[in-house]
C-alpha cells in the first residue's frame, strides 16, 4: 500500500515542473489523471531522441499516470474537467497566470464543485507580483534566480546547470506543498490554494550563497567546481581523468594530507584551519594539483577512501545508470510500454519502510485512458462516441 493510496489527482500540467510534481505523488500511490489537449503535452514533441515515436523526455517524467484528452476550449470539455475535479482530492495546473480562469477551471470555479479541493498552481513568477504575466522557461529562471551567476568558471560566459533544475525545484516544492495541504485537510476538513513559482523555488535554493551576501554585502560569483566556503572541496585533475575531493573539516584535511604524503601542510599556518585555507585557496590548490596528476583516478580513490576522506569519480550519465550502488538502490527501473516496448526510467528516490513508492504504470499514450475515465464519470458508449465526433475528447 502506497503512502498516498486513495488520493486522486487531476493533473492539467504539461512540460516539466507540473508533471514532475505529479510523478512524485503518483510514485507514492496517488492516482493521477493527466488531462492533455488534443495535441498532447508539449513535451511529447521534445526530441529527438524518440523511442518508437514516443519522446524520451516525456517518458522520463510521466510514469504512473493515466491520460485523457480533453478540449478545454469547449464547454463540454470544461464540464468534464469539473466533473473530474468533483471526484478528486488535488488539482494541479501550470498555465500562465490568468489562463485557468479564462478556461473556466480556476480555483474559485473548481472550489464551487469541490470545496475541499487542494488546488496547486505552478508558474514562473507566481500568481501575484509585477512579473506574474511574464512567460518563463527553466533557462530564464536559472538566470533570474541567480544560479547562472554562480555556476561555471570565473571570467567565462554564463553557464546553466545541465538539467532543468528550476522546473524540478518547483515541482518538488509543489509536491511538498500539496502533501502539507492534504495533511492540514485531514485535521481541519478544509481545502486550500497552493501557489508555487519557479523563481521562489530557486531563491529558496540559494541558501548559504544568499547568506554570504546578507552577511558581507559581497556578491558571490562562479568558482568552477570549487566551494566558496570550504577548501579543498573541488575536482582535481589526475593522470587519467578527474577526482572530486571534499575535505569538509580540519580532521579530514589532515587525513588527506597524510595520504598525499604532505602531512606538514596540515600544520602549515597558511592551511591549518578552514578559514585560512579559504583565504589561501589558490596557493593550496596549486600544491594539490601537482600531486593529484601523479596517479590515476582509481588509485587515488582506493587510497583516499581507505583514509575516510569523502571522494569520488566524475561520472557521465552512462556511468551513473550502470553504477552498482545506483542499481542496488533500484534507481533504474525497467517497465513495459505499449508502444515503445521495454524502457528504462529512473527509480523512486524516497525509500519508505512501511509504504514504499513504486513504478506501477508506464508513461501513458496520448488519450490512452480517455474511455475508461469517461466511463468512471458515468458517460455511456454513445455519449463518448458523440464527444469524440464533436472534438471534445480524443
Amino acid at each position: 500500500m502506497g503512502a498516498l493510496d486513495g488520493v486522486k489527482i487531476l493533473d492539467l500540467s504539461s512540460a516539466l515542473a507540473g508533471p514532475y510534481c505529479t510523478m512524485m505523488l503518483a510514485d507514492m500511490g496517488a492516482e493521477v489523471i493527466k488531462v492533455e489537449p488534443p495535441e498532447g503535452d508539449v513535451s511529447r514533441s521534445w526530441g529527438p531522441p524518440f523511442i518508437e515515436g514516443e519522446s524520451s523526455y516525456f517518458l522520463s517524467i510521466n510514469r504512473n499516470k493515466k491520460s485523457i484528452v480533453i478540449n478545454l476550449k469547449s464547454e463540454k470539455g470544461k464540464e468534464i474537467v469539473l466533473k473530474l475535479a468533483e471526484k478528486c482530492d488535488v488539482f494541479v495546473e501550470n498555465f500562465r497566470p490568468g489562463v485557468a480562469k479564462r478556461l473556466g477551471v480556476d480555483y474559485e470555479t473548481v472550489k464551487k464543485v469541490n470545496p475541499k479541493i487542494i488546488y496547486c498552481s505552478i508558474s514562473g513568477f507566481g500568481q501575484e507580483g509585477p512579473y506574474r504575466d511574464y512567460p518563463a522557461f527553466d533557462q530564464i529562471l536559472q538566470g533570474m534566480g541567480g544560479l547562472m551567476s554562480i555556476t561555471g568558471e570565473p571570467g567565462r560566459p554564463p553557464v546553466k546547470v545541465g538539467i532543468p533544475i528550476t522546473d524540478i525545484a518547483a515541482g518538488m516544492f509543489a509536491a511538498y506543498g500539496i502533501v502539507c495541504a492534504l495533511f492540514y485537510r485531514e485535521k481541519t476538513g478544509k481545502g486550500q490554494y497552493v501557489d508555487v513559482s519557479m523563481l521562489d523555488s530557486q531563491v529558496a535554493w540559494l541558501t548559504y550563497q544568499a547568506g554570504r551576501y546578507f552577511a558581507t554585502g559581497e556578491i558571490p560569483g562562479p568558482i568552477g567546481s570549487g566551494h566558496p566556503l570550504i577548501v579543498p572541496y573541488q575536482a582535481f585533475k589526475t593522470k587519467d581523468g578527474y577526482i572530486n575531493i571534499a575535505a569538509g573539516n580540519d580532521n579530514l584535511f589532515r587525513s588527506l594530507c597524510k595520504v598525499l604524503g604532505v602531512e606538514h601542510l596540515a600544520d602549515d599556518p597558511r592551511f591549518n584551519t578552514n578559514p585560512k585555507r579559504v583565504e589561501n585557496r589558490e596557493e593550496l590548490v596549486k600544491i594539490l594539483e601537482e600531486i593529484f596528476v601523479q596517479k590515476a583516478t582509481g588509485e587515488w580513490l582506493e587510497l583516499i577512501r581507505k583514509a575516510g576522506v569523502p571522494c569520488g569519480p566524475i561520472y557521465n550519465v552512462a556511468d551513473v545508470v550502470n553504477d552498482p550502488q545506483v542499481l542496488f538502490r533500484k534507481m533504474v527501473v525497467e517497465i513495459d510500454h505499449p508502444k515503445s516496448g521495454r524502457i528504462k526510467v529512473t527509480g523512486v528516490p524516497v525509500k519508505l519502510s512501511e509504504s514504499p513508492g513504486d513504478v506501477r504504470l508506464p508513461p501513458p499514450m496520448l488519450g490512452q485512458h480517455t474511455v475508461d475515465i469517461l466511463k468512471f464519470l458515468g458517460y455511456s458508449d454513445e455519449d463518448i462516441s458523440k464527444l469524440k465526433d464533436e472534438g471534445v475528447v480524443k
